[in-house]
């Protein structure tokens, strides 16, 4: 995960990852990762809320390949 926000930060792009306390000892999606700016362009803003950090890279991943930015490929 760190050398993809390294990546994205390297074109622009705001990238915060965040797990919350208060929504884990309530067993609720306490992931978040949220994404926005550079690359992605000037409208763009994503935001996953999801129960692991695993399922927010994924859904991350797939936000980014649709919009035509592969890291690392």
């Amino acid at each position: 995960m760190l050398e993809l926000m390294e990546w994205l930060a390297e074109h622009g792009v705001t990238t915060v990852v965040k797990v919350d306390g208060d929504r884990m000892v309530e067993r609720r999606a306490a992931w978040m990762v949220i994404v926005s700016g550079g690359a992605l362009g000037k409208d763009s803003f994503f935001r996953a809320d999801l129960a692991t950090p695993e399922a927010c890279l994924d859904s991350l991943l797939a936000h980014l390949e649709g919009k035509g930015l592969l890291p690392f490929a």
